[in-house]
């Protein structure tokens, strides 16, 4: 899993056909429960791109996902883009192992 903290970084990965990204507030305890749910469910899924910001260093990379994708900010939160697009996002404690693996499915 790789740490993102540009508006590049991210454009380059959703030329993939599929990526995860997930905001993490690395002073909430909540974040740190969905960060671990967030991990679980990268390693069952090693194939899709997973990348992580933190939301207190990569406020404008945030900032730009809620803008331009039209996901309300929140943090923790997890964001399936597909072509491209969001197909999907949580916040706190939806965001669990099982809920990723049925977004990711659909």
């Amino acid at each position: 899993m790789e740490h993102i903290s540009t508006k590049e970084q991210l454009d380059a990965l959703l030329k993939e056909k599929e990526v995860i990204v997930f905001k993490h507030s690395d002073t909430c305890p909540v974040s740190a429960e969905a960060f671990e749910e967030y991990q679980a469910f990268t390693v069952s899924k090693p194939s899709l791109p997973a990348v992580y910001l933190v939301v207190q260093e990569d406020r404008e990379l945030s900032n730009y996902i809620a803008e331009t994708y039209h996901v309300k900010h929140q943090s923790p939160q997890a964001i399936i883009f597909k072509n491209g697009n969001v197909s999907w996002h949580e916040s706190h404690w939806r965001i669990t192992q099982e809920s990723l693996t049925d977004a990711y499915e659909e």
